[in-house]
């Protein structure tokens, strides 16, 4: 399937087709890690402030991405995930550069994010697109889930 235009629309964290893409990310974070849950605490509706999900012509989803407000004009990316029918295409590219107009629309100058080292593709996105390395951070500082975990922040321009 060919995707003309990748099309991000701002949704809620219970919407049907989030729900079901970040089930996905789950599954495929515990299948990479033997069973192993991510470390943090979980999103929730409580707690993400945004949530896009990046959809083809025809409106089925490709992926998703959500931001998590960390205060002090910081925020956690969050679930951001593209299934791997719809990769190589800039879905991830299209979410996270939405995901990083919508934290600058709201203030938020700088990103932070965790990861994983069996993750390449993740890290890959996250480095070409300007993050660098950072210690663990918030809730994961300590954490002896996230002791194998990567960290990475951007500050945000204008």
């Amino acid at each position: 399937m060919r995707i003309s235009a990748v099309i991000i629309d701002a949704a809620a964290w219970d919407d049907p087709d989030v729900q079901r893409l970040t089930s996905d990310q789950q599954a495929e974070i515990r299948a990479r890690y033997g069973g192993k849950e991510e470390p943090g605490r979980p999103p929730s509706a409580a707690d993400v402030s945004v949530v896009l999900v990046a959809r083809d012509d025809d409106g089925a989803a490709l992926g998703c991405g959500a931001l998590r407000d960390l205060g002090k004009g910081v925020a956690e990316v969050k679930r951001m995930y593209v299934p791997p029918a719809a990769r190589g295409r800039g879905v991830s590219k299209a979410v996270l550069a939405g995901l990083e107009a919508a934290a600058r629309s709201r203030g938020w100058r700088t990103l932070r994010l965790e990861t994983g080292p069996l993750q390449p593709e993740a890290i890959g996105l996250y480095s070409g697109a300007g993050y660098r390395p950072i210690d663990a951070f918030g809730a994961y500082t300590g954490d002896p889930d996230a002791v194998d975990s990567l960290f990475f922040e951007k500050a945000l321009g204008d």
